[in-house]
Order: C-alpha cells, then sequence, then structure tokens
C-alpha cells in the first residue's frame, strides 16, 4: 500500500514540474516577436539619423562633402555642417609621371640615405601658384633663389656637408657595384656612427665610406672584394 502511494506521489510531482509543449512554444514565439520588432525599431532610428545627417540643420537641404578642404557644406545655402574633418583614406602614393601630383598625400619615409634622413622641406621644381597657373618671370627667379637658399640651409654646418657627401659616395658605389639599398643603409649607419664618434679626422671622406659600404655588404652575406670597391 506504501509503495503505491509512493508512485503516485512521484507522479504527481513529476506532472506538477512539466510545462505544456504549447505553453512553451507560445513563450518562445513570443520571445521572437519582441526580439524582432525590437530589431525593426532600432534600423527605423538609425536610419532616421542617417536621413537627418544628410540634411542641413538650417534649410533641409543637402549636405556635400568636400574632401579637400575637410568640410560638409550644404548646397542650398552654404552653411559649414561640419570642418576639420579627418581623412581616413589610405595613405597611398603614386610615382607615375602622369598622376603623381594629384595623388601624393603623404611623404616619403624617413632613410638613412639622405643627409636629413628625409625630413626637411622641399621646394618643388614647378613654377606655379596654388591653382596651376603659371608664374611669372620674376616670381620664377624669386622661387630660384629661395630654392638655392633653402639647399644651403639644409647643409649649414661642416658636419651635414661631410655627411651629404659621404652619403653620395656611398649611393655610387653601391649602384655602381649593384648592392641592394638595405646595404646602402648600413652602410650609411655606419658611417653616421664613425662620424658621431669623431673617427674622421685624418682620414678622406672617400676612404671611411668605401670602409663603410664594404662592412656593410659583408654583414649583409653579399661581400665584394677589397679590388671591386676600390676601383668603383
Amino acid at each position: 500500500m506504501s509503495d503505491r502511494k509512493t508512485r503516485e506521489t512521484e507522479r504527481e510531482s513529476d506532472d506538477d514540474g512539466e510545462s505544456p509543449p504549447q505553453e512553451a512554444s507560445g513563450r518562445i514565439g513570443d520571445a521572437d516577436r519582441e526580439a524582432e520588432q525590437a530589431d525593426d525599431e532600432k534600423q527605423r532610428q538609425e536610419d532616421a539619423d542617417a536621413s537627418a545627417s544628410l540634411q542641413c540643420p538650417e534649410c533641409g537641404g543637402d549636405l556635400v562633402v568636400d574632401e579637400e578642404r575637410g568640410e560638409t557644406v550644404c548646397e542650398d545655402c552654404g552653411l559649414v555642417v561640419e570642418e576639420d574633418s579627418i581623412d581616413r583614406g589610405p595613405e597611398w602614393r603614386s610615382f607615375g609621371n602622369d598622376d603623381g601630383d594629384q595623388k601624393s598625400r603623404v611623404g616619403a619615409p624617413t632613410t638613412n640615405l639622405m643627409h636629413d634622413k628625409g625630413l626637411s622641406t622641399n621646394i618643388g621644381w614647378q613654377d606655379q601658384d596654388a591653382y596651376g597657373n603659371s608664374l611669372s618671370s620674376r616670381q620664377r627667379r624669386k622661387m630660384q633663389r629661395l630654392r638655392t637658399w633653402n639647399e644651403r640651409f639644409r647643409t649649414r654646418s661642416a658636419k651635414e656637408r661631410n655627411l651629404k657627401q659621404a652619403l653620395g659616395e656611398i649611393e655610387r658605389m653601391a649602384s655602381a657595384l649593384g648592392l641592394p639599398k638595405n646595404v646602402r643603409e648600413t652602410a650609411s649607419v655606419i658611417y653616421r656612427r664613425a662620424l658621431d664618434e669623431d673617427l674622421l679626422p685624418g682620414r678622406s671622406i672617400e676612404g671611411v665610406a668605401t670602409s663603410a659600404l664594404y662592412a656593410a655588404a659583408r654583414q649583409a652575406n653579399a661581400p665584394r672584394s677589397l679590388d671591386e670597391v676600390a676601383n668603383v
């Protein structure tokens, strides 16, 4: 008798713990519908924000983005809605003869092959103003004088002139020997180190530059004989 009551009690407890399948599926369906409604509401809000961001806050006209000036301007009333915006485009360069000036947006990377590591400012060789118009003869002469003075100021000290001459020698010899760019960079670093430690007094610039290039070639596993290096 007691065993029968125990089994009946267990069946009743099991029946109380289980939910009907229809109710469970109904709750799942309601949750899915609520999630879909929330997603639809979020999408409508994003679309409304995007539409509002493309309209002028003053007159409701269309906005135009001027990438060169970094401004967002209204086509109708001319209101500048945003200025000094960040250009997140690629930092590419074009080295073609036709479209190089139009596509160049950044400067060259720093390099040890130049005495100032390429960080100085150069005056362009084009005798044109900011709008692409040709300069007058008087302005061209003025720009030529400015280029001359700019070159002089780039090598004001004797150390800079020494380094510029030595790096030119390294570039010339490496080109004649067919050595890659990494060897030229290493040779330039070696020469700079010798110059900083005052090892050049009593030695010629060509001699130290040749030694630096010879050591750099051996270090890069692209050795050249002493005769080859000396003959260039």
